[in-house]
């Protein structure tokens, strides 16, 4: 089993805890097999899965996403540069919505952070009695989605 890393091995090259592993394993978003001492053992391109899910975690892309693109790649063969290209494309639109709003909120803040009351009429975070609660849960003026 010369090509099969153990957790330890995997977690210390992917930079994850061994429990994180494990975390993604119950996710169905990494796969494993066992040794003849029921052992885990990963093949070497669970370093690229796991690099592709925490990549896509900090671009804010949900479990749920990752999971469903990862269930599309090859399961005979590692993954391929026009594999993961084809994931990329997926999240595209996406991505450049979220970085849209990042850079409004930004952009709305700078002028709040400016005054540094939080009390002025123009001011995007004042909700005078939380009027704005009937129009549902989250900051419904700094991110109207």
């Amino acid at each position: 089993m010369p090509d099969l890393l153990t957790p330890s091995q995997v977690a210390a090259r992917a930079g994850v805890t061994v429990s994180a592993l494990h975390f993604y394993e119950r996710e169905g978003l990494i796969t494993s097999t066992r040794s003849a001492g029921n052992q885990r053992r990963y093949t070497r391109d669970v370093l690229r899965r796991i690099a592709f899910v925490r990549t896509s975690q900090r671009v804010g892309i949900s479990l749920a996403e990752i999971r469903e693109a990862l269930s599309t790649l090859p399961v005979d063969r590692a993954p391929s540069r026009a594999d993961w290209s084809r994931l990329s494309r997926r999240w595209r639109t996406s991505l450049d919505e979220r970085i849209a709003r990042l850079q409004r909120l930004r952009d709305d803040l700078d002028g709040c952070i400016g005054c540094g009351c939080l009390s002025l009429k123009k001011c995007r975070l004042r909700n005078p009695d939380d009027a704005l609660a009937t129009e549902g849960p989250g900051p419904r003026l700094l991110d109207p989605s």
